[in-house]
């Protein structure tokens, strides 16, 4: 059985509310349409705009200063509609021609008029560009924040069992939040896969085409047999040319340590043998993805047994211009014979600093190991 909410005035009060000449008129007014909200905003905003005027012309400008209208023109940029903003400034305008009017030019400065221009342009900008993407106030924004914590959700591993150690490193170009190198994984009883993605390009520019693409890829990581080449039909499909996309995949079984790689067009895999203390290269080819109809790879297996990790990484942590690859990847074993015996965990951060540092590029790397 449910109950009925209370009622937010209560019936008295609104009995009496109810008797007040225009009241009930005035607030259906502001309830209707479908922009109800943006109406009393502009109505609010036109009528501060315009009592500052009068005030700043006939009570003080110290009290009341002009400059008062830059915040309001900046409100209006940020909540109101590009033609609600229009009229907004209508209003600002009256409110600056008056106080001119009444105390001369020289009350407003040459320096508050450059100001309050500027303030109209990027109102308008922003206004035009929340227009286009159909959202009232900061929503876009809030949009994007949730966007990239989903993105950072997806790039975190499952859980593994406490025999088995894992630890993911992403660091996106000039600190942004958005990347083209992102991580996708599932775990379905013992087997684990674990996808890491490579979109051209870096930072923001990447961002968005890496947005679309893990939740593509995350949705055919453990539905498909074949992930790289159902990867490869879907952007074969797709139309225009943005850019190539590298991938790797790995398919890791947590009881028996076996495991199966594939990759497209993706720097390689390197596997620690614990028990030479050697970097070996992964065999696994395959070309890039998107590039050609049917995508064949060529994979590589193994066994990870005690003491065992396998490191995946993007080519930002050896691509520098002016630098062979190869030479990049010899860096690369070189620093991880350095820093991940001294513990992988903290070694992993370490190395991507390490490799990272003197160039601007995104870097991913994810280090899988058998304690």
């Amino acid at each position: 059985m449910s109950s009925r909410p209370a009622p937010l005035i209560p019936p008295r009060l609104r009995a009496i509310l109810v008797r007040v000449p225009f009241l009930v008129p005035v607030v259906r007014f502001l309830r209707r349409g479908p922009f109800a909200r943006d109406r009393n905003l502009l109505i609010t905003l036109s009528i501060v705009s315009l009592v500052v005027g009068g005030l700043a012309a006939r009570v003080s400008t110290e009290w009341f200063s002009p400059s008062l209208l830059i915040l309001v023109t900046l409100v209006g940029g940020l909540q109101l509609r590009l033609r609600s903003l229009a009229k907004l400034l209508v209003s600002v305008v009256v409110a600056l021609g008056y106080i001119a009017f009444v105390l001369g030019p020289a009350k407003i400065g040459l320096g508050l008029l450059v100001t309050i221009c500027f303030t109209t342009v990027l109102a308008v900008l922003m206004a035009r560009t929340r227009g286009k993407l159909g959202v009232q106030g900061l929503r876009g924004d809030a949009m994007l924040l949730e966007l990239r914590d989903r993105l950072k959700s997806q790039s975190e591993l499952p859980p593994l069992p406490k025999d088995w150690g894992a630890k993911v490193v992403l660091k996106q170009a000039g600190g942004s939040s958005f990347g083209g190198d992102f991580l996708v994984s599932m775990r379905q009883g013992d087997m684990v896969e674990i996808a890491l993605v490579d979109v051209s390009g870096k930072g923001v520019d990447a961002g968005t085409r890496a947005l679309l693409l893990s939740g593509t890829f995350g949705g055919l990581l453990g539905s498909v047999e074949d992930f790289l080449p159902a990867c490869n039909t879907y952007l074969h499909r797709q139309r225009g040319d943005e850019g190539f996309v590298t991938a790797v995949h790995v398919r890791l079984n947590l009881a028996t340590g076996e495991y199966t790689i594939t990759s497209a067009g993706h720097p390689p895999v390197v596997k620690l043998d614990a028990g030479t203390g050697n970097w070996q290269i992964a065999s696994a080819k395959g070309v890039v993805l998107g590039v050609v109809p049917d995508l064949h790879c060529e994979p590589d297996s193994g066994v990870l047994r005690k003491g065992d990790a396998l490191l995946l990484y993007t080519d930002g942590l050896i691509e520098q211009p002016g630098r062979d690859i190869d030479a990049g990847l010899d860096r690369l074993l070189g620093e991880a014979e350095r820093l991940l015996p001294k513990g992988f965990r903290d070694g992993a951060r370490a190395l991507v600093n390490a490799m990272a540092s003197g160039h601007n590029d995104d870097c991913a790397l994810v280090l899988i190991w058998r304690p």
